[in-house]
């Protein structure tokens, strides 16, 4: 009787080890899952952040060479500003 009482309490207690083990497996492919779904997100994003940053470093480069050239077609200017007022 001693004997089948501890085989029937082992018997519980591998069912309930093995009903435990599906619930985490369950759960960790859910986990998973969710993770991939945000990994893959965050690579979208981070390609539209790529292409962000290549459209905003154009324009800046962009914006230099104007500023270079709006430079440049200052000089001359204020050399012949500081000309006049060196005569008067």
């Amino acid at each position: 009787m001693t004997r089948k009482n501890t085989l029937a309490t082992l018997a519980a207690a591998v069912l309930l080890s093995l009903s435990l083990t599906a619930c985490k497996d369950t759960k960790t492919l859910q986990e998973n899952e969710q993770l991939k779904a945000q990994v893959s997100d965050l690579q979208k994003e981070n390609g539209q952040l790529g292409n962000n940053l290549q459209t905003v470093t154009a324009a800046r480069d962009a914006l230099a060479k104007e500023n270079e050239v709006l430079m440049a077609k200052s000089k001359p200017r204020q050399t012949k500003r500081s000309k006049t007022k060196a005569s008067s």
